[in-house]
């Protein structure tokens, strides 16, 4: 069983208009840089990106948005991204913002097969406009549905042919919980290594949740917001 693809290209090769994308990554963090820039080059247009904050003005799916790409983004906040909140303002794309730790049960739960579950989070604010509320033991909650996607986009630093992602401290963020929550999963990887050279107790992501592996190219790595002080 063999896993890997040629490039982010040939791992994209079948992703439609109208895709549902989940896309990993925390600020600029963890995001899949390669897979973002194959999508854009590509032209896949009509897209629902779920995603923490769609990257910013420049990079990360902050490109997406600068080709009209996207059509609707589900995350938790717009962050540094200027584009997207003036996109959102003029009615030009679709946002739908809610909690962090919502958004990250929703994807969970999507994986874990759940359908929906019940929350505290977000009773009285508009986040629970439309939905459901029931009491348990006296308190509210909102009802919250899975998410899941068509595909999902994930880096991991190393990875094998089987599909098996280890990550690399915070860059693990979203990763993990959008592979197990999409139809296919296609994992960016800085490395892919021989079968067995993977610390089994070091392997967050199984194989059995990824479906396509490549190594990525021109790794920039970039830091959304640099902050420096002078030197004493």
């Amino acid at each position: 069983m063999n896993k890997i693809f040629a490039d982010a290209e040939a791992a994209i090769a079948d992703v439609p208009d109208g895709a549902t994308l989940m896309v990993g990554g925390f600020g600029l963090c963890g995001i899949p840089e390669n897979l973002i820039a194959a999508v854009r080059r590509k032209g896949i247009k009509d897209l629902t990106v779920i995603s923490n904050n769609a990257g910013v003005d420049d990079f990360g799916l902050g490109l997406l948005l600068q080709t009209g790409q996207i059509r609707k983004v589900i995350g938790t906040y717009v962050g540094e991204n200027k584009l997207l909140e003036s996109l959102a303002i003029a009615g030009q794309i679709e946002l739908e913002l809610m909690p962090q730790g919502t958004f990250a049960e929703r994807i969970r739960a999507g994986g874990a097969g759940i359908p929906a579950f019940y929350t505290p989070t977000g009773v009285g604010t508009v986040v629970a406009e439309g939905k459901e509320i029931r009491s348990f033991d006296g308190r509210e909650y909102l009802l919250e549905r899975a998410l899941r996607a068509d595909y999902a986009f994930v880096k991991a630093w190393k990875g094998d042919r089987w599909g098996n992602l280890v990550y690399r401290k915070t860059a693990r963020n979203f990763n993990p919980m959008m592979a197990t929550a999409a139809d296919v999963t296609v994992a960016e990887v800085e490395e892919v290594v021989e079968l067995g050279e993977l610390d089994p107790n070091c392997i967050v992501t199984p194989g059995i949740y990824v479906d396509r592996i490549f190594q990525a190219a021109h790794l920039e790595k970039r830091i959304e917001k640099r902050t420096v002080r002078k030197r004493g």
